[in-house]
């Protein structure tokens, strides 16, 4: 979706309107002169562009007249005849317009019309010479009337920055960004069935929170007026949904907006959609197991093959993926077992490595710093990265048989980081000790630790079964599976930096 070239400032100064603008404002007024209401409340459509075209051969034997609407993306012709090209959701088609077929103010009408008008055409199909199907027209109404033009070359647009600003534009003129979003919806429609086919509970759980959890990350702040409290919004739901786990809700998930107050970059915005589920007597086993199921049906169901393009890469999604132990990912790119390195040897290891740590204290955040810059990037076909260390890892079960580890995995493709995944930690008394853990690190200036969640842990004391927890990034996942190279080209309005004057 990388353009060859931006959008001319020219052409940024005519989406705001200008002489242009002006010239429809002119025309607008001679509409509604004529006594036209260029807003009218609706228009009976008997057939989407796409059911017209399916319909081409009833329509055209019958002569039957077809009412059709979306908006005029071309006009062509001068005089008495005139082509152009209408769009809606489903297509597009030619239509054709001539004077001697429609009545005067029709055709009035007509000539005050404008590329990006939406309008409504009652008329015959027919091919032309070129074998081309299109709407004679008999009737229009226009339905809004388009005061600010399309780009020219609207098929051209391409600055990024503009397209994400003024997303409708994007959608209206790219036909390839208005797929994307439909795949994502495909992409959320398949995970649901796949996780209500096996029993799963979708739910709702607070997005402002007062303890924030469940994560390590910055929070967003704001203030309850009414209750006189401070409120965060959400930076995971992992701890409401595990109190769910609690009451005996055995199998949930949702779909989540997450907010985190952190850098943005092509793989994070501040705020992004998550899947989060939890099974009762599942383990992290179970949740690879899980994982990979539900990428087969993913490449199934959207892609219609397990080997995916994403870039430069072939990526085959076929089961069984590696499983790779987090020490000894980092091992193979440095030589080095780095279980038991102190804090020096993980500085200068990463040092010799050339990975700066301006910013980076502590053994927890070295590791996962070496981890990222050295491991990460060459993670492409899909792999676990399995048992982390139990610094990284504040609400996973340690594990059964390696001291110092913990149940954890996550699931890595193209080089992203697409989830996360835990045995559950249920014992109470551990957890508390975690917490109280993660409290003295954020003494020590590590601002993204896990605070105490009391009421978290009084749940826990009633009793959580041996549960197996998941995280998947939707965003990244759409990312994957649509070969799109920056999350802003999945979030149809991803934050931005403020413009200077009229922002969109």
């Amino acid at each position: 979706m990388e353009g060859k070239e931006d959008l001319k400032v020219s052409d940024k100064v005519k989406m705001e309107g200008g002489r242009e603008r002006d010239e429809r404002l002119r025309k607008l007024e001679e509409l509604r002169g004529m006594g036209v209401n260029p807003y009218p409340y609706r228009f009976e459509r008997t057939h989407s562009l796409t059911e017209a075209m399916e319909n081409e051969e009833s329509l055209s034997a019958e002569g039957a007249s077809a009412s059709v609407a979306g908006r005029i993306m071309a006009i062509r012709g001068h005089g008495h005849t005139s082509f152009g090209n209408l769009k809606d959701s489903t297509g597009s088609m030619q239509f054709y317009v001539k004077d001697a077929e429609v009545d005067e103010k029709t055709w009035k009408i007509f000539r005050l019309l404008d590329v990006g008008d939406i309008v409504g055409f009652s008329g015959s199909l027919f091919r032309t010479r070129t074998g081309e199907l299109t709407i004679k027209v008999t009737g229009l109404a226009l339905l809004s009337k388009s005061l600010l033009p399309l780009p020219e070359k609207y098929h051209g647009l391409q600055d990024k920055e503009l397209r994400y600003r003024h997303r409708y534009v994007d959608l209206i003129v790219n036909d390839e960004v208005m797929e994307v979003f439909r795949t994502r919806a495909r992409i959320i429609d398949t995970i649901r069935a796949f996780l209500n086919e096996r029993d799963f509970l979708e739910v709702e759980t607070p997005v402002l929170q007062p303890i924030y959890g469940g994560a390590m990350a910055r929070p967003f702040v704001t203030h309850h007026n009414a209750l006189d409290m401070k409120l965060y919004l959400r930076i995971a739901d992992e701890l409401y949904l595990k109190r769910l786990i609690v009451g005996g809700m055995e199998r949930v998930y949702e779909f989540c907006k997450d907010f985190r107050n952190e850098g943005m970059d092509r793989s994070h915005n501040p705020e992004f959609t998550m899947l989060e589920c939890y099974a009762a007597y599942w383990d992290y086993n179970d949740m690879m197991e899980f994982v990979e199921a539900l990428y087969e049906k993913l490449a199934d169901e959207v892609s219609g093959t397990r080997k995916i393009k994403y870039g430069e890469h072939e990526i085959d999604l076929a089961t069984p993926w590696r499983r790779l132990p987090f020490f000894e990912s980092i091992k193979e790119k440095t030589g080095k077992d780095l279980r038991d390195a102190s804090e020096e040897e993980l500085r200068e290891t990463a040092e010799r490595n050339g990975i700066d740590l301006e910013g980076v204290s502590g053994w927890a955040a070295l590791i996962d710093e070496i981890f990222s810059e050295l491991v990460e990037p060459h993670l492409i076909q899909p792999v676990f990265i399995t048992d982390y260390p139990v610094e990284l890892s504040p609400l996973a079960k340690v594990h059964r048989s390696e001291k110092g580890l913990v149940e954890r995995f996550e699931p890595y493709i193209a080089g992203f980081e697409m989830g996360n995944a835990f045995s559950e930690l249920n014992d109470p008394l551990d957890q508390r000790e975690r917490f109280e853990q993660q409290a003295r690190m954020r003494q020590k200036g590590a601002d993204e630790t896990h605070p105490v969640d009391e009421n978290y842990l009084r749940a826990l004391e009633h009793g959580m079964s041996p549960t197996g927890g998941l995280g998947i990034g939707i965003d990244r996942l759409v990312m994957l599976l649509t070969d799109s190279h920056s999350i802003r080209d999945v979030i149809l309005f991803p934050a931005m930096r403020p413009e200077t004057g009229r922002d969109g």
